[in-house]
């Protein structure tokens, strides 16, 4: 491991703009950022099919293509999210790669890392108690405690503290009521983080949240309290990017963690466009599959930032195939084409979404030891019959930078067009699906009509969900396609949901969907099952001005779908009965 002073002078950064902490991490001052002309690298963006519990590698794939890179002599940076405690004390993990495509030092980045996140907390937090206290003095104008719709997080998984009752031990307490604790990568100012650009860009974010209502309905925001300079010291370090690197020596920028499933699941905009001044390719990540981090980056984190992909990379696996071709898991290394092609038209979705956009893909077929040359072929040609650019394998995992110089070479290739300082703006051969109202619709039929302009407006709509889709098998599509066909889907006002930022990710919480501090299972991650997706129908919007947002929510399939899926695989009876005819059946719904 090199020391970080000289990670950043092979960047190029200056050591008046680097701030160490330890020997081996710092942040970089924004005083390093270079302006719009002069981020001439082109960004790519690596995102997944649908999650597995056997993992895509995505974050691997993207350090090792990094690497690769590097290996061909280009000056590349790779841009990724910080780690949540809860996931790395969980099933899941840390978030810095794996094998020889790591992020380091990864056990410093994975736990306290810089602090940003214990800063994103505190700031929390103490807007929670300015909230309370400002209720309490009678200081909130028309709010009471019923008002108040800012909940407080931590980043541990405490089933405890999802519903929890403040206030008690008498009248000289904070006001009696209701709450919960939802995770720090949960919290609105996480999200916001994500996206803001400066420090003046954050305080004005701040001041917008709204943390509750008055009697009359109208909004409480951090700027009615006062206190956006309060919130605003806490997190002044925070948008400084972290520089790392990565285990053969390449600049790493982790900064910010918005999770994925309720809020975009992307890094922040300013680490990518720190890295775009200094590096000729900036590799960054999207979370969950393309469906969901992907669909986010195109429509929030890119139309906010101005940032188009020059490429994008796809990346699955022969197990994942096998995993939604119907193999059990315990079955996943031995050979079985039959369920690699099976599970082929989930790689085929998402190759599928990524090309809506008229934008290249690369499909990394993430190499496992016991992967056979026949399954291996099965998803190649499953991906190019899908219209994939291009395919390439990958094993950064075992032989990191040289196991990803196909891959490198191949994203080179795609990436072949105008750098960044070209395209600061969307141009008209990338399409933005919400743009388009008759797609929209055809994806949402009943949605109403205002939140359709509103999508081609100022509003950004994002779609909360679960990353693992039923029992981990289903493509998104065919998800969207049943959820399409409600028929009881109501409008609801704001004030009758839960409540974030103006100016920022904003949740609306409906079904079981939880940014609460989780539970901690024998077997979580497994016990997600089909209602627990099809209840979350949840709608987020990121408004830019305005206060009138409104939630399109149902609460049941429509009926003939809801009976399908009974007779299908038997939910009452203890779970899936026949999963081969359920998988087909939804795939003909997708289709």
């Amino acid at each position: 491991m090199e020391p970080i002073s000289r990670i950043a002078e092979r960047l190029g950064v200056e050591d008046e703009h680097l701030i160490p902490y330890g020997r081996y991490k710092a942040k970089i001052s924004l005083d390093a950022m270079k302006p719009p002309e002069a981020r001439t690298g082109r960004l790519v963006v690596v995102t997944g099919i649908t999650p597995t519990p056997a993992g895509e590698g995505k974050t691997t794939t993207a350090v090792g293509l990094t690497q690769g890179m590097g290996k061909l002599g280009r000056n590349a940076v790779v841009t990724l999210r910080e780690p949540s405690l809860g996931p790395i004390f969980g099933i899941k993990g840390g978030g810095t790669g794996g094998g020889r495509a790591t992020v380091i030092p990864d056990d410093e980045i994975n736990i306290h890392f810089t602090g940003d996140a214990h800063a994103v907390g505190s700031a929390h937090n103490l807007l929670a108690a300015l909230v309370d206290n400002a209720v309490f003095r009678g200081a909130a104008g028309d709010m009471d405690a019923t008002g108040i719709r800012w909940s407080r997080v931590t980043d541990a998984s405490d089933r405890a503290l999802r519903d929890i009752v403040t206030g008690v031990g008498g009248s000289n307490n904070s006001p009696l009521r209701e709450t919960r604790f939802d995770f720090i990568a949960a919290s609105e100012i996480m999200a916001i983080l994500a996206l803001t650009s400066d420090l003046d860009d954050l305080r004005e974010r701040l001041s917008r949240l709204v943390v509750g209502w008055t009697r009359a309905g109208e909004p409480v925001t951090v700027d009615t309290l006062g206190v956006a300079g309060a919130l605003l010291t806490l997190l002044r370090h925070t948008v400084m990017p972290n520089l790392v690197q990565t285990q053969e020596g390449q600049p790493s920028l982790i900064h910010a963690g918005p999770f994925g499933n309720i809020a975009h699941g992307c890094n922040s905009i300013i680490a990518d466009r720190m890295a775009l001044g200094y590096a000729d390719y900036v590799v960054t990540e999207a979370g969950f599959g393309s469906d969901l981090g992907f669909e986010k980056f195109m429509h929030i984190k890119a139309r906010q930032s101005g940032l188009i992909p020059n490429a994008v990379v796809l990346v699955a696996s022969a197990r994942a195939l096998k995993w939604h071709g119907g193999a059990l898991r315990r079955n996943l290394a031995q050979p079985n084409v039959e369920a690699v092609v099976a599970g082929g038209p989930n790689l085929a979705h998402h190759v599928g979404i990524v090309k809506s956009f008229n934008l290249p893909v690369v499909v990394a077929i993430n190499r496992f030891n016991n992967d056979t040359p026949e399954e291996l072929a099965a998803v190649k040609e499953i991906a190019l019959a899908a219209g994939a650019d291009s395919v390439a394998e990958c094993d950064g995992f075992a032989q990191g930078g040289a196991g990803a110089t196909e891959l490198a070479e191949q994203v080179i290739a795609a990436a072949g067009g105008s750098p960044q300082v070209a395209k600061a703006e969307f141009t008209a051969d990338v399409r933005r699906f919400q743009d388009d109202p008759v797609a929209l619709r055809q994806s949402f039929p009943n949605l109403h009509p205002e939140i359709v302009a509103a999508s081609q407006g100022n509003w950004l709509l994002c779609h909360a969900q679960v990353g693992h889709y039923a029992d981990h098998r289903l493509v998104e599509g065919a998800v969207q396609s049943l959820l399409g066909n409600q028929q009881d889907i109501t409008l609801l006002p704001e004030d009758d949901v839960g409540d974030g930022a103006k100016a920022g990710p904003r949740l609306y919480a409906t079904g079981n969907l939880h940014s609460d501090a989780d539970g901690i299972a024998n077997h979580p991650l497994l016990v997600l099952g089909l209602f627990g997706y099809f209840g979350n129908h949840t709608l987020k919007f990121y408004p830019g001005q305005g206060i009138e947002h409104y939630l399109c929510r149902g609460s049941h399939l429509h009926q003939k779908n809801v009976n399908f899926i009974h007779d299908s695989v038997n939910l009452h009876n203890g779970g899936i009965d026949n999963l081969q005819d359920f998988r087909s059946r939804l795939y003909a719904v997708a289709r």
